[in-house]
């Protein structure tokens, strides 16, 4: 019989499994907060339940989480990048994010990612798999357990697309904002995509109040293809309009993430350019310095033209920020992350 994988039931899945199991009710939220607000490594964690009904969840379920295989300090901030082993041996990336309002987790969705942005590592190589709910809330629950600390925001950023993986994506917001659990707000959580139109969509009618990031990175299709292959099945106009339709319906602003590439997407009317396609819009640009990934060639724009840029955006009445860069010195900043495999395999 194959173990159910308890850490990723939402609370009537936990009931009935609880249920089936002839126990009463009440376990499954004796269950739940020792999963979710204790955050359980083991069944036999859970001190609060009986020796024989520890026992009986052993033998029916499993908690499927991530193992912790190394982890790096950046020496010119406190970020800190963590290498985590999930079931078939493949690696994913998470990063820890300290700030003055609290520490921040990015996460990933997939074991790499299928969308093929020429400027992001987590696409070399492809998409191995989708990650369960469990294992995305167990990426954020080993780093509390290692670092001592509590996590008040979550970035849907790193490896993998979560609108590719829109299932098991909503089932973790809901299980890591549960009050029962670990209580990280919605509206603390943000969710970045490459500009999947109808996930979009279908996240517009669950008026979730998320923040939607969308990966733009261009100001028009022509620039947008030669650096995005999701371009040729998604339009622009139409990313924009799902993203607009977004901010409406959700009254949410949408953030819109602008990699600035050396003679790619950086010049002066490709910010004016922008700006127009932008106006009238509840939005945000994120204008980030392209980050080094060893194969890839591109360049960040200089700081005169991310600073000119930034101005265009400002006098066409576009808030913008330049985002500050953390982790580069260990790869942990924003392209940087990737898939890879474990230390038997030799490739980390």
């Amino acid at each position: 019989m194959d173990k159910k994988d308890i850490l990723s039931m939402d609370k009537e899945e936990l009931k009935s499994f609880v249920k089936d199991m002839g126990e009463a009710s009440y376990r499954s939220g004796q269950i739940f907060r020792a999963l979710h607000g204790r955050m359980a490594e083991s069944f036999s964690d859970m001190t609060d339940l009986s020796l024989k009904l520890r026992e009986k969840l052993s033998s029916q379920a499993v908690i499927k989480g991530v193992r912790l295989i190394k982890k790096y300090r950046s020496s010119i901030d406190r970020t800190i990048k963590y290498l985590f082993e999930i079931e078939n041996g493949y690696i994913i990336e998470s990063v820890l994010m300290e700030y003055e309002y609290g520490y921040s987790v990015c996460i990933s969705t997939q074991a790499g990612c299928r969308m093929g942005c020429s400027f992001c590592a987590s696409t070399i190589g492809g998409l191995e798999r989708n990650l369960t709910a469990g294992e995305m809330l167990s990426e954020i629950y080993a780093i509390e357990r290692e670092e001592g600390i509590r996590v008040g925001r979550a970035v849907l950023m790193g490896c993998g697309e979560p609108l590719d993986n829109f299932d098991n994506v909503i089932r973790f917001i809901e299980l890591i904002s549960d009050p029962e659990g670990n209580n990280i707000g919605k509206r603390h959580i943000t969710l970045s995509t490459c500009g999947l139109t109808e996930g979009i969509e279908r996240l517009e009618k669950l008026k979730l109040p998320i923040t939607l990031a969308v990966s733009l990175h261009a100001p028009n299709d022509r620039i947008r293809k030669t650096i995005m292959p999701v371009a040729y099945r998604y339009g622009y106009d139409d990313v924009i309009k799902a993203a607009a339709h977004y901010a409406d319906a959700t009254k949410r602003r949408v953030t819109f993430e602008y990699a600035l590439i050396d003679g790619i997407n950086d010049r002066s009317r490709d910010a004016e350019e922008l700006a127009h396609r932008l106006k009238g819009i509840m939005a945000h640009v994120n204008l980030i310095p392209v980050n080094s990934v060893k194969e890839k060639d591109y360049r960040r724009s200089s700081d005169k033209k991310i600073r000119e840029f930034s101005r265009i955006l400002s006098e066409n009445n576009i808030e913008n920020t330049i985002r500050r860069k953390l982790g580069s010195d260990i790869n942990a900043a924003c392209g940087q992350l990737r898939k890879s495999y474990s230390e038997k395999k030799g490739a980390l």
